[in-house]
């Protein structure tokens, strides 16, 4: 049986709140669940409150960035299995492992 979520009405002047709780995850970024477009919390745990992700809203990458023995002033691929660059959400990978693709 597939889990529905249900949502308050969209909060259209709200502020994203990172990092949030949702479901047993914590979110560094917007998500997709169970809807077209990204979205975020507007409460440090999710309560129903939420909007839409407009540019603004979507986690930056932090340069520059430790990740294993490097220091990185751009997107990388090195680590990822599939060549795919990303960066990371914090200036130390190796401690926090927060991340997200680089478009």
């Amino acid at each position: 049986m597939e889990e529905t979520i249900t949502h308050l009405p969209e909060v259209k002047d709200g502020k994203c709140f990172f990092p949030f709780h949702h479901r047993d995850g914590i979110f560094y970024d917007c998500v997709k669940f169970k809807s077209k477009h990204k979205w975020c919390s507007l409460n440090e745990t999710y309560q129903g409150y939420w909007k839409y992700c407009s540019e603004e809203d979507f986690a930056k990458c932090v340069f520059p960035f430790w990740y294993r023995h490097l220091i990185y002033w751009e997107c990388t691929d090195d680590g990822d299995a599939f060549g795919k660059t990303w960066c990371s959400l914090t200036q130390n990978y190796n401690k926090d492992k927060i991340w997200k693709y680089c478009d």
